[in-house]
């Protein structure tokens, strides 16, 4: 037996991550430059850059293993049916959106990969989706999701639950998009 590198964006997102708070912790403010995007928005590369890498950037241990344990059990799945380049865009399109909506209307940074989460929870959802039917799992999802959200949005913890909503509403975007994509088209459906 040997071990297969089965999810190539999903491991290599993980490694990434893991090697970036491993130098934070070594060299000390390295996240913060490179892996924070921040509402203060002048136009740089690096703000540019910014807009994609805070996803891979985050706080301590914890915070990086609390995203990385959902993203390791759903992504593969996820990265195998949808193949890996598609996978990508829909990774580096929820890290742009999340980081763009937040200089808009936020004056916090927006460091980690939780919105990266909830877009592949609810992507995920979209998994066994036929012809005209939503699943009653997406519907509960999206309510417990929804619910839990909206009521940690009004504690004091630090974490956005907008990149949350954002990311989650990237996952059923792309799950619609995707699953419409990939529907074989019927002789009474005009489309």
């Amino acid at each position: 037996m040997r071990i297969r590198y089965n999810a190539p964006v999903i491991l290599t997102f993980t490694l990434l991550s893991t090697g970036i708070l491993i130098i934070n912790q070594v060299v000390g403010g390295f996240t913060e430059a490179f892996f924070v995007s921040y509402p203060t928005f002048s136009g740089s590369i690096l703000d540019f850059l910014r807009l994609f890498t805070h996803v891979a950037g985050h706080r301590n241990w914890l915070h990086l293993m609390s995203n990385f344990s959902f993203i390791l059990l759903i992504g593969p799945v996820l990265e195998e049916k949808h193949r890996s380049g598609a996978l990508l865009a829909m990774l580096m399109m929820t890290a742009l959106v999340t980081g763009i909506l937040n200089i808009i209307f936020f004056s916090t940074g927006l460091m980690g990969a939780s919105g990266i989460v909830f877009m592949l929870i609810l992507l995920s959802s979209f998994t066994n989706i036929r012809s005209g039917e939503i699943p009653l799992t997406f519907v509960l999802i999206v309510v417990l999701f929804l619910a839990k959200e909206f009521i940690n949005a009004f504690a004091e913890d630090n974490i956005s639950q907008f990149a949350h909503i954002i990311g989650g509403i990237c996952g059923s975007l792309f799950g619609f998009i995707f699953t419409r994509a990939k529907r074989p088209a019927s002789s009474s459906d005009p489309n």
